[in-house]
């Protein structure tokens, strides 16, 4: 399964969710990279070696690091591809990857609020990292428990609800980098729905919602 949607889609917040409901593990490409170079794996040494010298690591050498992840037992149920694919060409590289074992990529869910509400939820947004889960500074439904009211969001008021621990904003959450952003996933991944349109079960997800409203469309592409 892969999810898609532009940065402040929600993917952080339903991830999870989606993860506990059907049981299968969420593989991100950079957690996988960095596992495989920490265990010293010949794909990760190959990546070090790679990123050490200052270069971009190949598709080719993202397709094998998946590939290596998904032998692990976890993934036999399945899994949650998240920032892989992230054009037409790693598209295709990944259906041949699992069309070699007698797999597929079986479920798209794409969640699509509109670029006008998307600068408003990016600026304004803090992350727990450990987990993914996303809070706002200014929305009311997504203000951390933390805080209070005429608090001024920082590292000391904004706290994650479940473990106290400290929330972060990215360096790329601003109005610029979010246009940059935003051109690069309609330009590159948007046409991967079209790929994959002709082939397996594409859900598309309004995301102008509340995200309770949001999940219940995921919910329901799921069931």
């Amino acid at each position: 399964m892969i999810l898609f949607g532009p940065p402040g889609a929600g993917k952080g917040t339903h991830a999870p969710k989606i993860v506990s409901l059907l049981n299968i593990p969420q593989l991100s490409t950079g957690d996988m990279l960095r596992a495989a170079v920490s265990a010293g794996t010949p794909v990760g040494l190959e990546a070090k070696g790679v990123m050490e010298s200052g270069g971009l690591v190949s598709d080719d050498l993202v397709v094998n690091i998946i590939k290596d992840r998904i032998k692990d037992r976890d993934c036999n149920g399945g899994f949650i591809l998240d920032g892989f694919p992230r054009t037409v060409e790693q598209a295709k590289k990944l259906d041949e990857l699992l069309g070699a074992a007698g797999e597929k990529v079986t479920k798209i869910i794409a969640i699509q609020p509109p670029d006008s509400v998307l600068t408003t939820r990016i600026c304004g947004r803090w992350i727990h990292k450990a987990s993914g889960r996303s809070y706002h500074a200014t929305v009311e439904s997504q203000r951390p428990k933390s805080l209070k009211e005429g608090d001024v969001p920082s590292a000391e008021t904004m706290l994650d609800d479940a473990t106290g621990e400290a929330l972060m904003q990215r360096a790329d959450d601003t109005e610029e980098a979010l246009k940059k952003r935003l051109e690069g996933y309609h330009s590159e991944t948007v046409p991967i729905l079209a790929h994959y349109e002709k082939l397996t079960s594409v859900t598309k997800v309004e995301g102008d919602l509340t995200p309770a409203q949001t999940w219940e469309g995921v919910e329901k592409a799921l069931n």
